[in-house]
C-alpha cells in the first residue's frame, strides 16, 4: 500500500483524502469486522504484506484494492517459523494483471527491477523522496473531507521560531502562553527558519544532533515538520540528509506492546526500504518523532537496558530511548516536537537545541487571511473584525484558530442576513460547531443518531479526556461514552480519525479533536447541558484535591456549577481547565442559548443567577495574591460581559498615580489584565505611575513583573528599589520571552549586592537588555567586577552602560575595562562621570580602546581627576586608526594646554571619527591654571578645518 494511504491523517487537523486517480491507493469501504488483526509469528512477513494490495488488483491504471467486505478475517491467520519475506516481497508483481508491473526473471524471490532498486541507493532514495512527497505535499486544514486539500506551498505562512531555554518548563495554561506570546514575536531575537533547525546560529560552535521543538497545541509544529520534509523531498533543502523517517507518536503508540528491532520498526513504517543498506556509515539519517505530548509509551531514560545493535529486538519504548540517547545510531539526527507541558519527558542532557514555535505575529496573521480568503476585501473585513476584539486577535496567534475564524467569519460575512457577529471565544466556537453539523447534512450519510445526541456524546468524551489530561484516545474510550465509531467519523470537522492500516489490514484507530480548544468547548457544552437537562454536576472531587470524574452528583443551580468549575480551575496546577471555564460561562448567556436552540433542545429547567456567579468570581479575585493566576478570571468576566473592575483600574490609570496602600488584590489583577491585553501595547513602563511611597517599590515591581517583562523601556529611577526588586528584575531578564531592552535604575540604593543580582540576569544568553542605567546606586569596584563578568559572558547585546556618580575608583574602572577588551563586547556608550577615576583608570581605558576599538562611540569621564597625564594616555588610544570614538567628555577633569595639545595630536593621527569634545572647566580652575589659550587655539583651528570631523567643541 502506498505511503499516502497507509499514513493518512498523520497530524492533528490533517487528513489526506484518498484520490481515486492516484495509483496504488486503497479504498476501505468497511472495516468493522477487522477488529482482530492478522497475527504473524516468527520470520519476516512484511515484504509480502507490503505488496499484497497489488497482488489482488485488476486495474492496470491504479492498481487499487477496494475492500468491501472482510468478515472472513475475524479469526487471525498465524504464520510460524521461517523467513518468508524474501519470497513474498515480489508477489504483487508476480500475480499482477498489469503489463507494466509484470516481472521477468526472479532473484531471491524478487523481480529484477525490484532487486535493482533495492541495491542501488540513489534509486532507493529517489523513490523514497517521491513517496514522502506524495504524502506530505498537500495540506488540508481541519479534515480533508471538507474540501480538496491544497498544495502546502500555496497556503503555508512562515512561522516565528526561536531558540528557547532548555531548562524552562512552562506550567501555565497554553492559553496564557498564547496571550504572552502575542507580544513576544516583536523581540529582536534571531528567528530560525524551519530549514535551518539543525544549523547553529552565528557564533554557536556546538554540534546539533537532537532538536526538541515545543509549542502549544495547533501552533504549527506538525506543519513545520511537513514543510521540512517537502523541501527535502523536492531537493530544495538539507540534501546532506540521505533519508528522513517521520515516526509520529500517535502511530507508534499502536505498537507499544510489540517487541521488534529498529530495522523491524522501520520495515513497518517504510516497507520499501527493507532490503536497503541505508545504515552504512556514509548515510546521514533523520528521525522525526512528532507529538511527544501524545506519547503513551513509558520513556525511561534511566533504564539499564542498552541497545547498540539495530537488529536486536526490544520493546518500542526501549528502542526509542536508546535512539534518542544516542546508543543506537549515534550519528543520526533526531527531531522531536512536543507541547510545552510534556517537553521535560526528554532529559536535557540528550537535547542539543530547544526551539519554540510561537505561531503568527501580527503581520503573519494578516498574510494568512489574505492567502486563505480569495476575496481580498472580505479578508480585510475579517481582519478588522478580529482586531476589534483583543481576545480573538490574541488567539489568532494559533494557526488553527485562524482557520476556525476564517471558516466562521467568511460564511457569516458572505450571508445577506448576518445576524450577530461573534466577538467572544464562546460564540466563535459555537458558530463553528453548528457549521460542522451542517457539513454533515450536506453529505449523503444515513442518520442513525440525532445531531444533539452525537454532540453530547462527543462532549462526554471531550470532558472525561480533558480532566484526565488526554489529547488522544482510542476506540475503547469512545465506547465507554456510548459513541459509535462509524458515526463519530461522520463529524469529521470535530473528531479527526487517524486510521492505521498496516500492510493492507486493519490494526487500530487513534482519535483526537482537531484542536484542544475544540475539545474544551465540547466539554463545556456537555457540562452545561448535563445540568440544564438532567440536573447533574459532572464534577467530583478526589481526596488529593485533583479533579477527576468519578460520578455525577445532583446540583440544582447553574451558578453552583459555575462556582464548582471556578474552584476546579483555580486548583489546577497548570490551568488546564481555564479555557473550559470560559466556555462554560459563555454558554450561559442568552446569545449562546439562542444559537444552540435548534441543535440542543432544552428539556429541563434550572435556575441561574448571573449576579451570583459574577460576585463569586470577584470574590475569588480578591482572595488571590497572584495577579497572573487571576487573569483568566477576568477573561471569564469578559466572556460574561462584565467590565466593572477593568473600568475601575482604567480610572486609576487616568488619575496619574495609583497608591499601593489603597489598591486591593483584585484591582492589582485587573491592572495586570488591562495592561497585558489593552489594544495599545505598553512600550514605556514607569513605576512611579503605580507607587505612592518608595518603600512599596519592590512589592509593586513583583506584582507587575509580567508587565515589566513585556515592556521595552522600564523606568524605575528614584523609586526605592532594593535587592528584592533586583532579584525580580533579574528573573525577567533571564526569560527569552522578555522584551525588556532599556532599564533605568538611577537614584536607587542598590549597592553591590543588587548589582550582582542584575549581573546574573545579564549573563543569561537569552537576556536582550541593551541599555542599563545605574547612576548614583552605591556601586563600588565589587559591583564593577560582576558587571565586567556579565560583559564577558553575554557580550552581544548591552550597548549602553551608565555608572556615573558611583565610587568606582581606578580599581572599578580597570575591572570594567577588562570587560571592554573582550573582542565580542559591543558596548557603544560608557558613562563614568564623577566616579573618582584618575590616570590609572585612564590607562586601563586606553588599553581597552586599543584592544577592542571597533565599538565604543561615547565615553564620558567628566568630574574625574584625569589631569593632563590621564588625557595623554587616552590620546594614545585615540590615535589607533581603528578607534571609532565619536564623543569624549572630559569636563572638570583638570585639563590644561598640555592635555589639549595631546588631544590635538590624536585628532591629527586619526581625524575620521571624533565629532564632539567637551573640555569645559569651572571658573575656579581658570584662576589656578590659566585660561588655556594655546590649547583652545589648537583645538579651535582643528574644528574649523574641514579635513577633520570635529563639529562640537566645548571649551
Amino acid at each position: 500500500m502506498e505511503d499516502k494511504q497507509r499514513f493518512r491523517d498523520f497530524s492533528p487537523g490533517y487528513r489526506q483524502r484518498s484520490n481515486p486517480s492516484e495509483s496504488s491507493c486503497v479504498s476501505v469501504k468497511s472495516d468493522r469486522s477487522m477488529d482482530n488483526p492478522i497475527a504473524f509469528s516468527g520470520g519476516h512477513t512484511s515484504t509480502y504484506l507490503s505488496g499484497i494490495h497489488r497482488w489482488t488488483s485488476n486495474s492496470p491504471e491504479s492498481s487499487c484494492v477496494s475492500v468491501k467486505s472482510d468478515r472472513s478475517m475475524d479469526n487471525p491467520i498465524a504464520f510460524s517459523g521461517g523467513h518468508t519475506s524474501t519470497y513474498l516481497s515480489g508477489i504483487h508483481r508476480w500475480t499482477s494483471n498489469s503489463p507494466e508491473s509484470s516481472c521477468g526473471a526472479m532473484v531471491n524471490g524478487q523481480s529484477m527491477d525490484q532487486h535493482k532498486i533495492n541495491h542501488e541507493p540513489e534509486l532507493v532514495q529517489s523513490s523514497f523522496k517521491s513517496n514522502l512527497l506524495k504524502k506530505f505535499q498537500c495540506f488540508a486544514e481541519g479534515t480533508a473531507v471538507q474540501g480538496n486539500p491544497t498544495l502546502l506551498k500555496e497556503i503555508y505562512t512562515e512561522l516565528y521560531i526561536t531558540e528557547s531555554d532548555s531548562g524552562e518548563i512552562n506550567n501555565e495554561h497554553e492559553l496564557r502562553q498564547i496571550e504572552t506570546q502575542s507580544r513576544r514575536s516583536a523581540t529582536e531575537e534571531t528567528p530560525i527558519q524551519c530549514r535551518d533547525i539543525f544549523t547553529p546560529l552565528p557564533g554557536q560552535h556546538k554540534a546539533i544532533r537532537t532538536v526538541l521543538t515545543k509549542g502549544v497545541a495547533g501552533i504549527g509544529k506538525t506543519v513545520s515538520v511537513q514543510k521540512f520534509i517537502v523541501d527535502w523531498a523536492e531537493e530544495k533543502e538539507n540534501q546532506d540528509i540521505q533519508f528522513i523517517f517521520p515516526l509520529p507518536f500517535r502511530e507508534i503508540n499502536l505498537m507499544k506492546d510489540r517487541k521488534l528491532s529498529l530495522l523491524d520498526l522501520l520495515r513497518v513504517f517504510f516497507p520499501n526500504t527493507i532490503e536497503i543498506e541505508i545504515f552504512r556509515r556514509t548515510s546521514k539519517l533523520l528521525f522525526i518523532f512528532d507529538g511527544l505530548d501524545e506519547c503513551r509509551l513509558s520513556l525511561d531514560f534511566n533504564s539499564k537496558v542498552k541497545l547498540y545493535n539495530i537488529s536486536k529486538s526490544a520493546s518500542v519504548d526501549v528502542l526509542l530511548t536508546n535512539l534518542i540517547a544516542g546508543n543506537l545510531l549515534p550519528s543520526a539526527l533526531i527531531w522531536i516536537t512536543s507541547r510545552p507541558a510534556a517537553a521535560d519527558l526528554i532529559p536535557s542532557e540528550f537535547v542539543h537545541r530547544v526551539t519554540e514555535i510561537r505561531g503568527f505575529n501580527d503581520p503573519q496573521k494578516e498574510e494568512y487571511f489574505r492567502k486563505k480568503i480569495r476575496d481580498q476585501s472580505l479578508a480585510d473585513t475579517i481582519t478588522s473584525h478580529l482586531k476589534s476584539s483583543r481576545s480573538l486577535h490574541i488567539m489568532c496567534h494559533i494557526p488553527v484558530f485562524c482557520w476556525i475564524s476564517a471558516t466562521v467569519l467568511e460564511k457569516i460575512f458572505s450571508q445577506a442576513e448576518r445576524g450577530e457577529i461573534p466577538k467572544t471565544l464562546t460564540l466563535m466556537y459555537t458558530h463553528f460547531l453548528i457549521m460542522q453539523t451542517n457539513i454533515r447534512h450536506e453529505k449523503d450519510y444515513e442518520e442513525k443518531v440525532k445531531d444533539g445526541d452525537m454532540i453530547l456524546k462527543l462532549g462526554k468524551v471531550a470532558f472525561e479526556q480533558l480532566v484526565k489530561g488526554n489529547l488522544i484516545f482510542y476506540e475503547e474510550d469512545l465506547r465507554e461514552c456510548g459513541l459509535d465509531v462509524t458515526e463519530a467519523s461522520v463529524y469529521s470537522g470535530l473528531c479527526t480519525q487517524i486510521f492505521r492500516e498496516e500492510f493492507g489490514f486493519y490494526l487500530g484507530k487513534v482519535f483526537c479533536f482537531v484542536h484542544l480548544s475544540i475539545q474544551e468547548h465540547l466539554a463545556a457544552l456537555y457540562a452545561h447541558h448535563s445540568l440544564i437537562n438532567k440536573d447533574r454536576n459532572v464534577f467530583e472531587q478526589t481526596k488529593n484535591n485533583m479533579p477527576k470524574v468519578l460520578k455525577e452528583s445532583k446540583l440544582d443551580s447553574l451558578s453552583k456549577l459555575h462556582q464548582r468549575a471556578v474552584d476546579e480551575a483555580l486548583q489546577s496546577k497548570n490551568g488546564h481547565l481555564d479555557l473550559f471555564l470560559r466556555f462554560l460561562l459563555g454558554l450561559s448567556l442568552e446569545s449562546s442559548r439562542t444559537l444552540l436552540g435548534e441543535l440542543l433542545t432544552q428539556t429541563g429547567s434550572c435556575s441561574y443567577n448571573k449576579v451570583e456567579t459574577v460576585q463569586f468570581i470577584k470574590q475569588k479575585i480578591r482572595e488571590n495574591d497572584f495577579p497572573e493566576r487571576s487573569i483568566n478570571l477576568f477573561h471569564c468576566l469578559n466572556e460574561l460581559g462584565i467590565y466593572s473592575l477593568m473600568l475601575e483600574v482604567q480610572d486609576f490609570l487616568r488619575s496619574g498615580v495609583i497608591k499601593v496602600t489603597s489598591i486591593s488584590n483584585s484591582q492589582w489583577s485587573a491592572l495586570v489584565y488591562v495592561l497585558l491585553t489593552s489594544e495599545q501595547k505598553m512600550e514605556d513602563f514607569d513605576l512611579k505611575q503605580f507607587i505612592g511611597v518608595k518603600n512599596t517599590a519592590d512589592k509593586v515591581l513583583q506584582k507587575l513583573l509580567s508587565v515589566v517583562k513585556e515592556s521595552r523601556l522600564v523606568r524605575l529611577s528614584d523609586c526605592g528599589v532594593t535587592d528584592e526588586g533586583c532579584a525580580a528584575l533579574a528573573s525577567a531578564l533571564r526569560l527569552n520571552s522578555s522584551l525588556l531592552a532599556e532599564l533605568n535604575l538611577t537614584e536607587n540604593n542598590l549597592r553591590d549586592s543588587g548589582v550582582k543580582l542584575l549581573a546574573d540576569g545579564l549573563k543569561d544568553p537569552y537576556c536582550k537588555l541593551e541599555i542599563l542605567r545605574l547612576s548614583n546606586c552605591g556601586v563600588t569596584d565589587e559591583g564593577c567586577a560582576a558587571l565586567a563578568s556579565a560583559l564577558k559572558s553575554n557580550p552581544e547585546h548591552l550597548r549602553e552602560l551608565c555608572l556615573s556618580v558611583n565610587k568606582l575608583g581606578d580599581s572599578g574602572v580597570k575591572l570594567l575595562s577588562d570587560g571592554l577588551k573582550d573582542p565580542h563586547c559591543k558596548l557603544e556608550i560608557l558613562r563614568l562621570s564623577h566616579c573618582k577615576a584618575t590616570k590609572k583608570g585612564c590607562a586601563a581605558l586606553a588599553l581597552a580602546l586599543r584592544s577592542n576599538p571597533e565599538h565604543l562611540r561615547v565615553l564620558d569621564l567628566s568630574e574625574n581627576k584625569v589631569g593632563d597625564s590621564g588625557v595623554k594616555l587616552l590620546s594614545d588610544g585615540l590615535k589607533d586608526p581603528h578607534c571609532k570614538l565619536e564623543i569624549l567628555r572630559l569636563s572638570n577633569c583638570g585639563v590644561t594646554d598640555e592635555g589639549c595639545a595631546d588631544l590635538a595630536s590624536a585628532l591629527r593621527s586619526n581625524p575620521e571619527h571624533l565629532r564632539a569634545l567637551d573640555l569645559t572647566e569651572k571658573k575656579c580652575f581658570y584662576k589656578k591654571k590659566g585660561k588655556r589659550k594655546a590649547g583652545k587655539k589648537l583645538l579651535t583651528e582643528l574644528k574649523a578645518d574641514p579635513h577633520y570631523k570635529l563639529c562640537m567643541l566645548w571649551l
